[in-house]
């Protein structure tokens, strides 16, 4: 059967190439010369659009371009070694030496495709590449893959994710772009190192034949840990409230001990639904355009947002103005948090906001440009708006450049990301931030300050009701998200009211839905009151996402309890003139906090509101 794959006149014992470029070409010559390919220039487009996703350059000198196109006749593999090697932008920055090209017809049927898989799972083996490296004939490649392809079959029944009839303690997911390779690669590589280490894996493969070995509700909700190798959606919302990690599809080659392992210990953090009415086990796609992009951003900040935050307080708990050498209060530790927290990480923010959107839009590419944009918002009074229009306007410039340049020779393709991309991506987005964007908006951002540091004190709980509100309603999602963001940006121009108001929203529905479970038992099931005790501890931390899963079995009763109590705490907040410098830290930073005492007056009434109204609206179980 392999024979049917790899002729004589498919490979190659000396590749001439000497860049990326180049071996493509070449490696596609070489299936047109053999007769396997319709339509070149088209095939050829098909395995650049993959390369353009992310390199099949792997570890150990494999790459290993694919694509499933029309323009195959013949499902073949092109098979180049290049003796002294090339940089094919491999995972590791090493110089890749074995080459498959893997030719996938249309129409294909799911035995073509599962044998092209398997054979390449056997470069996965040390001794596999050493040997094709020191081939001396055609025909000894092609002997050596047929008596590993026939080995890989006599070892198929412990390949396959039924090793045991009890529950897998670990599952995974596979897929890449064009579910050919490296989805199989990933699988193979986790379960054979699940055996070695003795554990009960189920992998769920996404590749271009369909969804194979499909993870079920009851595996998931008995599986420790769940790992994601994928480089394009799955279905995520199946997974909430489990630990997961997700990673691209080539950690699951390069470090499946690694990735299960962290599974097994539940390292990961929970999954969240992003969709405040989705279920587990819901089959919604993930969302994409401008909200993933924004949420990239978001979610790549708020590590800097909540460590920076708790330097930033414990330096106010040793003094307001602990950190001013010119301060009677001043304390040199004081001084080092503040300049760790307020002068480095903080400072960062915006930059890290930006870059990671820019990167989400055009990928790599995309990162400097947006990062630089966000660094020109950010010390040029642009403040987080600013930041946002920079990371957009570095990703979609790259974006503009990629089809600028999709016509310069192939020779240029190596200097593009290097050279071309960041220097005009630069140029194009700070030319546009400095005489277009910041200047505008530093006067929004000035105007929106002025505005609120004279509002009476009827407008300020007004305020206070609705970023309080806003912070309950989608709880992680965008709407939570925007009145997080212009809560830091108030503390940032020295207004630190409102930011309480967004604090105590954010804490009142996971401490509200907590109190239910346990003043309303007969409300919640088993696993929901377990639930609830967790919440607590979320609610104190300032982590509102401790309530998505009952927001999302139950958003009709849920959510707007939690709107209400949330509401009721932000108006507290600003009555009795509650200001907040400090972040992040929930209960941790009380004592950076004026008028503690009726702040937690404040969040546990918003919090009691909750949970009575849950205890009224809700159904016994």
């Amino acid at each position: 059967m392999l024979k049917d794959f790899i002729q004589k006149e498919c490979i190659s014992l000396n590749l001439q190439s000497k860049s990326k470029a180049d071996v493509i070409d070449e490696l596609v010559g070489i299936l047109d010369k053999a007769g396997k390919l319709n339509d070149r220039e088209a095939f050829k487009e098909q395995i650049l659009k993959r390369e353009a996703q992310s390199s099949t350059g792997l570890e150990e000198g494999i790459a290993i371009p694919h694509a499933k196109t029309a323009a195959v006749k013949v499902p073949s593999i092109a098979i180049g070694i290049s003796k002294e090697g090339l940089d094919y932008e491999s995972l590791d920055g090493e110089v890749s030496r074995l080459f498959f090209m893997i030719a996938a017809a249309e129409g294909a049927d799911d035995t073509h495709i599962e044998l092209l898989s398997k054979l390449s799972t056997i470069l996965l083996e040390d001794e596999v590449r050493e040997a094709l490296l020191h081939a001396k004939s055609k025909e000894e490649v092609i002997q050596m893959l047929e008596d590993e392809m026939a080995k890989e079959e006599e070892e198929e029944s412990f390949l396959k994710p039924e090793i045991s009839q009890d529950f897998p303690e670990v599952l995974a997911v596979t897929a890449c772009p064009t579910g050919i390779a490296h989805t199989y690669m990933a699988a193979d590589s986790l379960r054979k190192k699940a055996e070695e280490m003795g554990v009960n894996i189920k992998v769920e493969t996404n590749g271009s034949t369909g969804v194979k070995y499909e993870l079920t509700a009851e595996e998931i909700k008995a599986a420790k840990g769940i790992i994601v190798a994928a480089d394009k959606n799955v279905e995520m919302e199946r997974f909430a409230g489990k630990h997961v990690e997700i990673v691209p599809v080539k950690e699951g080659i390069k470090n499946p001990q690694n990735l299960i392992q962290n599974a097994l210990q539940q390292k990961a953090p929970i999954y969240q639904s992003t969709a405040g009415t989705a279920s587990l086990g819901s089959a919604k796609k993930e969302r994409t355009g401008f909200y993933k992009h924004l949420m990239s951003g978001v979610s790549n900040m708020l590590p800097f947002v909540v460590g920076g935050g708790i330097l930033i307080a414990i330096c106010f708990m040793l003094g307001i103005k602990a950190f001013d050498p010119n301060d009677p209060s001043y304390h040199p530790f004081a001084k080092l948090v503040n300049d760790i927290g307020g002068g480095n990480a903080f400072f960062l923010m915006i930059p890290v906001l930006a870059g990671f959107i820019g990167m989400s839009i055009a990928d790599r590419p995309g990162f400097a440009p947006a990062m630089v944009g966000g660094l020109i918002a950010m010390n040029n009074g642009g403040g987080f708006l600013g930041g946002l229009i920079g990371g957009f306007l570095g990703g979609y410039s790259i974006v503009f450049l990629k089809k600028v340049f999709a016509k310069l020779p192939e020779s240029l393709e190596g200097i593009k990301p290097v050279l071309l991309y960041p220097l005009f991506g630069m140029f194009i987005t700070g030319s546009i931030m400095y005489q277009v964007i910041v200047g505008p908006i530093a006067t929004i951002n000035n105007g929106l300050t002025g505005f609120l540091n004279n509002l009476g004190t009827g407008n300020l709980v007004l305020l206070g009701i609705v970023l309080a509100v806003m912070m309950s309603t989608d709880m992680g999602g965008p709407i939570n998200k925007a009145a997080f963001t212009f809560g830091i940006a108030t503390i940032a121009a020295g207004n630190y009211a409102p930011h309480a108001a967004v604090m105590a929203g954010g804490m009142v529905p996971p401490l509200g839905i907590a109190l239910a479970t346990t003043l309303f038992q007969n409300k919640f099931t088993e696993d929901e009151r377990t639930a609830g005790k967790t919440c607590y501890i979320l609610g104190l931390s300032f982590i509102t996402e401790g309530a998505i899963p009952f927001a999302a079995s139950d958003p009709i009763r849920v959510i707007p309890s939690c709107m209400v109590g949330a509401g009721i705490a932000g108006a507290l907040t600003m009555l009795f003139g509650v200001q907040l410098p400090a972040p992040h830290g929930g209960i941790f930073v009380i004592p950076v906090v004026t008028h503690p005492v009726q702040y937690l007056f404040a969040i546990g009434i918003g919090s009691l509101v909750t949970a009575v109204l849950l205890g009224i609206v809700k159904k016994s179980k």
